[in-house]
């Protein structure tokens, strides 16, 4: 049976959460070498974890743990959700500032992959939760200086590389775009940033030196079947797309690799930190055109954005991919979209 705990005192990376009403995961847990010990929450549905399914938070005593029923749970998370989402002045930030901050972020973005094309600098790391737009935009002003390869049948001179990456398939994907004017762009490959070989090879093909040379200092039969030399010189662009924020990065190891990263390459927070950046962010696409081939009328389309809105904590994700998928059953069903993203979108309310 679950259960749901009120943190009397405690924090999580130095930010009190005192207050807060959480599900827990796991029990209270003692510190084996300092005083205290913590609690391992749910955070799926709480504002200002986005990107993280659960997280320890720290505290002095048991005591500092109540339990409490689920009604209480339910009464905190709309409570904050309403306060963050729908009071503009809990925040300094209208609506319309946030809309104009965020499709800021995301216009430098464009601008930056396109410098990136042109050979005007090295590389760029993009951080930002899933289901935003990150990948879209980035490709767009990618596909934009393809035109005249794809007209003439050339290969494309940039490459989105999508999943799982090993440091020697890492080290093959960048011979095969070390030319200068070409780009190679990872999105969702953040296990490069769990491996050490992986992220000491991304640190050389972006250092800011005038030669870039990576070298693969073992013999390997895969590399020489694909005909890969065991050194070469790198002058392409490189775009990495992550989900990981890097402020927010505890392990002292990962974080000190990470830094070595941004000493390298300009880095790009979108700054989409909570559920209402979220919202805004959808509302922004939308404006410009996103459900513009679906053929809806503006009071359908503003019914549909409503209706995520309101059902925003039941969703599965609040993402562009949610709404297009809502959108796809419209196309299916004008009359019983909702219906149908109920069963197939939402969590089994309980």
């Amino acid at each position: 049976m679950k259960k749901y705990i009120r943190i009397e005192e405690g924090a999580y990376r130095g930010k009190d959460q005192s207050g807060r009403v959480f599900a827990l995961v796991k029990d209270y847990q003692k510190n084996s070498t300092r005083e205290g010990g913590f609690v391992t929450v749910d955070v799926t549905e709480q504002q200002g974890y986005e990107g993280l399914d659960r997280v320890r938070i720290t505290v002095p005593t048991i005591q500092a743990v109540q339990i409490v029923p689920e009604a209480e749970y339910v009464k905190f998370r709309e409570s904050v959700t309403e306060s963050v989402l729908d009071t503009p002045t809990n925040t300094a930030e209208s609506d319309e500032a946030a809309i104009e901050r965020i499709g800021a972020r995301f216009a430098i973005l464009n601008e930056m992959t396109e410098a990136i094309a042109q050979d005007q600098i090295k590389g760029m790391i993009v951080s930002g939760p899933p289901g935003i737009g990150k990948s879209y935009g980035v490709e767009t002003s990618l596909m934009k200086y393809s035109t005249f390869d794809d007209i003439a049948g050339r290969k494309r001179k940039f490459e989105v590389v999508k999943g799982a990456m090993s440091a020697i398939g890492l080290y093959k994907k960048l011979y095969e775009h070390a030319e200068r004017g070409h780009v190679v762009c990872f999105d969702d490959c953040d296990v490069i940033l769990y491996d050490d070989l992986a992220l000491n090879l991304l640190k050389a093909a972006l250092d800011t030196g005038r030669k870039r040379t990576l070298q693969w200092g073992t013999e390997s039969r895969f590399l020489h079947a694909e005909g890969v030399p065991n050194s070469f010189d790198f002058h392409a662009g490189i775009i990495f797309i992550t989900n990981v924020k890097f402020d927010n990065v505890k392990s002292k190891k990962l974080r000190d690799h990470l830094e070595a990263l941004q000493s390298r390459c300009h880095y790009l927070d979108l700054t989409i930190d909570s559920m209402r950046d979220r919202m805004l962010r959808i509302k922004q696409i939308c404006r410009e055109g996103l459900l513009s081939k679906y053929g809806m009328d503006k009071t359908v389309e503003d019914q549909l954005v409503e209706f995520i809105f309101a059902n925003r904590n039941r969703l599965r994700e609040v993402s562009l991919r949610m709404v297009l998928k809502i959108a796809d059953l419209w196309r299916m069903a004008p009359d019983r979209y909702q219906q149908l993203a109920e069963q197939t979108c939402m969590r089994a309310e309980r």
